[in-house]
């Protein structure tokens, strides 16, 4: 699809004409295709906000991450969530926006991106303070993800921060909780972790032991 038709098709009725507009922009190198990518932030269109999101993304410039930057605060979290993978791209620019847009919205699928992509992008001090919110979120699977987090900052700066907070979980209710506390652990060698370890290969919910295997693989596959 050549410009002059993706222009035509952006500003079509039929929202599956600007759909396949803003994919054709793929073709086209940043200088071009940012600017008509940034004509369709607002699209009444979800999913048409969504693709504007993620080729923002692909295509970088200042004008791109400005225009994520706004998409941030789209009316919908699926766009939020979008434009905070789209950001995590851009890698240090990126850091205050995703902390301060984790801090402020508690949906969880933006939740979630963000610590998708936090352990390549965050420094431990960012990923401690991502973690210190993310295990008091409603959402299992963004706590649960925190845990695994917490286990990647043994040996750094923020390792004894990091024990701590996962050390209560030894004793949750939740059996999932308490498996994810095994791979965590397993991580240090401080003596509160390996007692930790200890007493959890003990525990009553054999799937909460099984985990000790799952370590096992692990660590061989590393």
């Amino acid at each position: 699809m050549d410009i002059q038709q993706i222009e035509i098709s952006l500003n079509s009725q039929d929202p599956q004409q600007r759909m396949r507009a803003v994919t054709a922009l793929r073709e086209y190198d940043a200088e071009v295709a940012v600017p008509l990518l940034k004509s369709r932030i607002e699209d009444p269109e979800l999913l048409v906000r969504s693709f504007v999101a993620m080729g923002l993304g692909r295509k970088q410039n200042d004008l791109a991450f400005d225009a994520l930057v706004k998409m941030l605060d789209d009316p919908d979290y699926n766009v939020r969530a979008e434009a905070a993978s789209s950001m995590s791209l851009y890698g240090d620019r990126a850091i205050p926006y995703l902390r301060h847009l984790f801090r402020e919205d508690g949906h969880w699928l933006l939740r979630q991106s963000i610590l998708a992509v936090a352990i390549e992008l965050f420094d431990p001090e960012a990923l401690y303070d991502l973690c210190q919110v993310a295990l008091k979120d409603a959402d299992t699977v963004v706590r649960f993800m925190a845990i695994e987090i917490l286990g990647t900052l043994a040996n750094t700066p923020k390792q004894d921060d990091a024990l701590e907070q996962l050390l209560p979980f030894v004793s949750d209710e939740n059996w999932r909780v308490r498996s994810r506390v095994v791979l965590a652990l397993r991580h240090f060698q401080q003596p509160q972790a390996q007692a930790a370890l200890a007493y959890l290969k003990k525990d009553d919910d054999y799937r909460v032991t099984s985990a000790f295997l799952e370590m096992l693989l692990v660590d061989t596959a590393e």
